[in-house]
């Protein structure tokens, strides 16, 4: 079998949210064979779109005439032959590609990616979903919504979607303490920081937090610096995951050296594809560090998120149960009960709907609509 040609898709999605509109692009690879057997693949990264379908086009060259059941030595060829060894783009492109050639494997071995990869060790995947809310009011009543729904956890950010960091441990305590209220113990919630808080910020953050038992906090801190994540840890009653923004087995093997997480959420779509997710597990795995992939993208992204889970032991609960993007594909997942069922069809077990997708073309994601500013008008992270 040889591959035959590669292809990039870049529609967008387009909401309407709270009287604003908010734009998604996301970035798309479908690559075919010799013997009719295409797969896909998806590797989404903000702002970036249109650049890491280029760099997936740059590898076409090399892939090109490739048996695509290689997907090691193809990873290899295409990390270790860039020279620069990394990055978003790279790393983003390298993923998309590898995703897409573990498709490809599994519908040639009529079977699901995760029994390519020993096997399912549970039968459906816990999931949460995203929730917001300028106001804890607000947000109280979404999370209320949530678990009527049937999810059986939610996250939602440590400050109102307009708020400054300003009196940020005074607006997160008051945000758990109005979801608590509202819904008492029936819920698991996660909090989001994006790594805007300094470190004596999230140390008084954690402290004040730890009553309102958060599954985890997320991204309390810029994840270059291990070795402040590691303080926090110590100092921490509540779990601290990140993870996000890392990419390769050798992007998190210091995370794990210092005790600088106690969950790690490694992003399939951008960390290096299917195995390289597996392998950093097996990493977390030895460290007793847990698994909750990383994914706040489209349904295949989250459909190899899912392969994923079902044949890790130290998974924890998988993002994207808001099941974005389902119009995407033929045959989307869904939750019931706050799980997601295993899909049970060949390689990842999701089909492009290709005239979809030609109904939305790109559209560009603004950054300056998602950026904050502090009040003498330099940019705060998102």
């Amino acid at each position: 079998m040889k591959i035959t040609k590669v292809a990039t898709y870049t529609p967008s999605e387009v909401v309407e949210r709270g009287g604003q509109t908010y734009v998604q692009p996301l970035t798309l690879v479908q690559i075919d064979t010799d013997e009719g057997i295409s797969g896909v693949g998806e590797g989404t990264l903000e702002t970036k779109e249109r650049t890491v379908a280029a760099c997936i086009m740059e590898f076409e060259r090399y892939l090109l005439g490739k048996d695509p059941l290689q997907i090691e030595k193809h990873w290899q060829a295409m990390y270790r032959g860039t020279y620069w060894r990394g990055g978003p783009i790279i790393n983003s492109a390298i993923s998309a590609v590898e995703i897409a050639l573990w498709d490809i494997a599994g519908k040639h071995y009529n079977a699901p990616i995760y029994d390519l990869l020993g096997g399912r060790c549970r039968d459906k995947v816990k999931c949460y979903t995203g929730v917001g809310g300028s106001t804890p009011e607000e947000l109280a009543e979404n999370v209320e919504r949530a678990m009527k729904a049937g999810y059986p956890a939610v996250k939602f950010g440590a400050y109102g979607e307009n708020d400054r960091m300003l009196d940020a441990v005074e607006e997160a305590e008051r945000r758990c303490r109005a979801v608590r209220d509202r819904v008492g113990d029936k819920m698991d919630i996660m909090i989001e920081c994006h790594g805007r808080p300094s470190l004596q910020i999230v140390l008084n953050l954690v402290q004040s937090l730890a009553k309102y038992k958060p599954l985890w906090i997320e991204e309390p801190l810029f994840p270059e610096n291990v070795d402040a994540m590691a303080e926090l840890c110590r100092h921490s009653q509540i779990p601290i995951a990140t993870g996000e923004r890392l990419f390769t087995k050798w992007g998190f093997r210091e995370l794990f050296e210092k005790r600088a997480a106690h969950i790690v959420q490694p992003d399939p779509a951008h960390c290096g594809g299917v195995l390289e997710t597996k392998k950093i597990a097996a990493m977390a795995e030895a460290y007793y560090v847990q698994v909750a992939p990383h994914c706040p993208y489209f349904q295949v992204a989250l459909a190899t998120a899912v392969q994923i889970d079902a044949c890790t032991p130290s998974f924890l609960i998988q993002e994207g149960g808001g099941l974005r993007g389902k119009w995407l594909v033929k045959n989307p997942l869904e939750v019931e009960n706050g799980y997601i069922k295993l899909p049970d069809k060949p390689g990842l077990g999701v089909e492009l709907d290709l005239d979809a997708i030609a109904e939305r073309p790109y559209r560009p994601r603004v950054p300056e609509a998602y950026m904050t500013y502090r009040e003498d008008g330099s940019i705060e992270e998102l």
